[in-house]
């Protein structure tokens, strides 16, 4: 590989990736409405003291059975949580309550910076949500919620424990490319940051059990990411590796919103 902004470039692999970002923008922003007339959501809920520290949070019609944590993507340097809302159908159907939360974006924090504040955002809301945790991220999102499973212990032991699956979908675990990007001018990620910031360079914590999801039709080297964490089976990690046939970088999280399909299943179950 010699050209690493193609190897990354999913806006330019898909083509329609603009219709697909207007799309959800749209969706998102009427289930939010439909979710504020029936009183069932809690929007723009703080939980650190950065303008982008905050969360909205989906409440099925009965009594939840625990949390799901979404992150989103966006290459740590786009998008907010606006975005997915609608994404919570899904686990609502289940009886899961959802979280959906923003952060700082590069180049306004660096990437271990962002690591923090889902570490923060997940302890706040796992603080003020009770039940078992799910956490599900795509893309960049997909590194964050791995992040969470490594044994450097950024969060709490508590906390963790309450965390029963985590799904990373188009997951980015090995980061040492990324310098050779243009798109490291917003990153800024040295060799140090690569090696601590890259889950694949870390052993899992004890009982992590991950599912790593990847859209059959995506770039080559989503492809090759998505089986990086297979090495974890080896410390006790409890590993699934899924194809996805047919689903781009962007049509491989909408399924989050259909209750029956392979993502939710993965998810849940």
């Amino acid at each position: 590989m010699t050209d690493w902004d193609a190897a990354y470039d999913n806006r330019a692999a898909v083509g329609n990736a603009e219709v697909y970002l207007n799309r959800w923008q749209a969706e998102a922003s009427a289930f939010r409405d439909a979710m504020l007339l029936r009183m069932s959501c809690e929007l723009s809920k703080p939980y650190g003291d950065k303008s982008r520290n905050q969360y909205d949070v989906f409440f099925p019609q009965a009594k939840a059975k625990g949390v799901v944590i979404y992150i989103h993507g966006g290459y740590w340097r786009a998008l907010d949580n606006s975005y997915f809302s609608h994404l919570a159908v899904g686990p609502l159907a289940h009886g899961w309550k959802v979280a959906v939360p923003s952060y700082t974006l590069a180049p306004q924090a660096r990437i271990g910076e962002i690591t923090s504040e889902i570490a923060s955002a997940i302890t706040h809301i796992a603080e003020n949500r009770d039940g078992p945790i799910r956490l599900i991220g795509h893309s960049a999102g997909g590194h964050l919620v791995s992040r969470m499973l490594c044994d450097d212990n950024l969060l709490r032991e508590d906390v963790y424990a309450r965390i029963e699956n985590t799904v990373a979908v188009s997951g980015l675990f090995d980061l040492q490319h990324l310098p050779k990007t243009k798109m490291n001018e917003d990153l800024q990620l040295d060799a140090a940051e690569v090696k601590y910031e890259s889950p694949v360079n870390y052993d899992p914590r004890e009982n992590a059990r991950i599912t790593c999801l990847v859209g059959g039709d995506e770039l080559p080297e989503f492809i090759r990411q998505n089986e990086l964490l297979e090495g974890w089976k080896s410390a006790g990690a409890k590993v699934k590796v899924i194809s996805d046939q047919g689903k781009n970088h962007f049509s491989v999280i909408e399924p989050l919103a259909d209750p029956n399909s392979l993502l939710t299943m993965a998810l849940l179950n």
